[in-house]
């Protein structure tokens, strides 16, 4: 599948509120994976959107709605620390700090897989998860 297919596609949560779309993707090439989606969120006619770095892992796609899944409350991205369109996080100290924010361990430290921060919590359980 093509990412360009992908991008576009809307983000909801688990309580089907509108969170936003995917407007593009981050490739980390030495590690051969998407590093994160960028979700922009809010605005009007693509005024004033903020944007987000999404933990990869964070996002289970819905294929035949061209929707994926975001399963964090309204409020959580909007209390998320966003970025502007002409500075995206690149550094491993921002993308750490955006993987903990979500409740992921960064996928580039040693023996990570994708785990929960806490064992037996799940990153939903962390934010408050939608019901």
């Amino acid at each position: 599948m093509s990412a360009s297919t992908l991008k576009g596609d809307k983000v909801v949560n688990r309580a089907g509120e509108d969170l936003g779309q995917i407007e593009d993707f981050m490739i980390d090439l030495e590690n051969g994976r998407i590093a994160y989606a960028v979700l922009s969120f809010g605005g009007f006619l693509g005024m004033g959107d903020k944007r987000f770095a999404i933990p990869w892992q964070a996002l289970k796609l819905r294929l035949y709605e061209h929707a994926f899944i975001l399963d964090v409350n309204k409020e959580v991205l909007e209390k998320a620390e966003g970025f502007d369109k002409d500075k995206w996080p690149l550094t491993c100290e921002e993308l750490s700090r955006v993987y903990t924010y979500y409740g992921y361990q960064p996928y580039w430290q040693k023996g990570v897989f994708e785990q929960p921060i806490i064992p037996g919590e799940t990153s939903a359980e962390r934010l408050g998860s939608v019901q």
